[in-house]
Order: structure tokens, then C-alpha cells, then sequence
């Protein structure tokens, strides 16, 4: 049995699909689970035993919004290991190393606590320009794209690519124990994001550059607490000094086919119908 944290979000969904699909038994679990799923809250203890019951594996995602997930996440993972899990595979960001606090020292305890593992590192979601996500709403409403990572350029990923190379962590004889940075295969900058989102969503889209500190008042504007408002603009202010500027083979190496394009994944899920409206 594999446990999939965050099963009906963004990569869970569908790492939960492919497990299926090639005869893994997975275990469904989010906050608000649908029918057949299991209710999974990292603030509430009460709910992890059901889920644990009888994993073997996990696939995880940190808690939403939360700028120093560990305190939450290692006595869990800890009571997993007591549980009998002997695999974890956690979400993290290309954005995050490991470190000595947050999400980092998740990432750089896991191997300790863990004799299988992985951290999968992804760049950023394609999936941010497409459906409700702000940068789609934005674009669809304003016509452009806001953020403060001026002409820097990112390795944006399509999220399935993220979840086949999850799946392969999470289902390979030999455990990977590693760290997979996953980036797609081309970086871009926001402009020729908002060039290719012209292109295939037949609506003029421009990229409008801000600086960090306008960028912090936006999210926070938009309902986001004060304190990730301005770690997701430290974010964009890392892009726009380079740190997101590359391409690995991760997904080729891991997987044995090419990441989609930025391009062919806007074809498929836009599908001219004017930016996903």
C-alpha cells in the first residue's frame, strides 16, 4: 500500500492515477477528501494512523502556505517510520536546498530517517498559466502576467512529467536516494511565456515587470497571509538573479522520454479556447 499525500492536488492526482494504472494499490488522502479517499490534515494528529495503516511508501507534499513546514511534517514522518514505512518520496522545489530549517531540513532529514528515498525538486508549474491559477486568471482578465522576475528565465515543468518521475521514485526496485532537480526542456522568461500564451490562447498576453515589494502588497491583496506574501516574492527576486535559469535531463534519465514544451502542454490544455476561459 503507498500512501499520496495531497492525492487530489496537482502532481497527487495524477501519481495516484499512474499508481493505478499499472497495479500499485494507493491510498487516496487530502484535506477534503472525495468519495473513497481519506481525510489527511498535517494540523490535526488525529487523522494520520488511518492513513498510515499498513504503508509501506509515501508520496508527500508539504503543507500549503506554510513557510516552515518541519515542525509539522517531521514527527509525522517520524511516526511513519515507526509505522513500518520504508519509502518516502517528498515534493519540495528547485527553490529550496537542504538547509537547517524549514523545508530544507525536511529534505535534509529524510535520508536519515529513511533508508529509501527521494526529493523531487521541480522548477516551476506550467500548470500556474492555465485554469484558475492567478497568472491564467490574470491573463484571461488583465491580459497580462505580473511578477517581479524581470527578463530572467525559468525551466518551467508540466506537473505530469513531475508525477512520472514521482511515480518511478516511488515504485523502482532500487531506491533513487537522491536529490531530482526537474526542470522542462527549454527556460523561459515571463515574456515569452506571455508570447506563447498569446499564441496558442488567441488573446493579446503581455508580461508586466514590478519590483518584490509591489509584488508582496499583490499577493497579499489577493488573500495570501502577510508573512508567504513576501517569501513568494523573495522567490521571484531568486528568478531574477538566475537561480532558476537552467535545464536538467532528470526526466529523461529518470523516465526514458523527453519533458512536454512549454507550447505543446498550452496546445493541449488551452485548446484556443481564449487562455482556458
Amino acid at each position: 500500500m503507498m500512501l499520496v499525500i495531497g492525492g487530489t492536488g496537482t502532481t497527487g492526482r495524477i501519481v495516484a492515477a499512474k499508481l493505478a494504472e499499472r497495479g500499485h494499490p494507493a491510498r487516496i488522502a487530502s484535506r477534503r477528501p472525495s468519495a473513497g479517499g481519506f481525510r489527511f490534515d498535517w494540523y490535526d494528529p488525529t487523522t494520520h494512523p488511518d492513513a498510515l495503516d499498513g504503508v509501506r511508501a509515501i508520496y508527500t507534499i508539504p503543507p500549503v502556505g506554510e513557510v516552515d513546514p518541519a515542525p509539522v511534517m517531521l514527527p509525522f514522518l517520524e511516526r511513519a517510520r515507526a509505522a513500518g514505512v520504508r519509502r518516502v518520496v517528498l515534493l519540495s522545489s528547485s527553490a529550496v536546498p537542504p538547509a537547517e530549517h524549514g523545508l530544507g531540513l525536511v529534505q535534509a532529514r529524510l535520508g536519515e530517517l529513511f533508508g529509501e528515498w527521494a526529493v523531487l525538486r521541480p522548477s516551476w508549474f506550467m500548470e500556474n498559466f492555465v485554469g484558475e491559477q492567478p497568472y491564467a486568471v490574470s491573463a484571461r482578465d488583465h491580459g497580462e502576467i505580473v511578477s517581479a522576475t524581470g527578463t530572467a528565465r525559468v525551466g518551467f515543468v508540466d506537473p505530469a512529467d513531475i508525477a512520472e518521475v514521482a511515480v518511478r521514485a516511488l515504485t523502482d526496485p532500487t531506491p533513487h536516494n537522491t536529490d531530482h532537480i526537474i526542470t522542462g526542456p527549454e527556460a523561459l522568461s515571463y515574456d515569452a511565456v506571455a508570447a506563447v500564451l498569446t499564441e496558442v490562447g488567441g488573446r493579446p498576453v503581455r508580461h508586466r515587470a514590478i519590483d518584490a515589494a509591489e509584488l508582496a502588497v499583490r499577493h497579499s491583496a489577493n488573500g495570501i497571509p502577510v508573512d508567504y506574501a513576501h517569501f513568494l516574492a523573495s522567490l521571484d527576486t531568486a528568478i531574477a538573479a538566475g537561480a532558476e535559469d537552467r535545464t536538467t535531463s532528470t526526466v529523461a534519465d529518470v523516465t526514458g522520454r523527453t519533458p512536454r514544451s512549454f507550447r505543446d502542454f498550452c496546445r493541449d490544455r488551452l485548446r484556443g479556447d481564449g487562455l482556458g476561459a
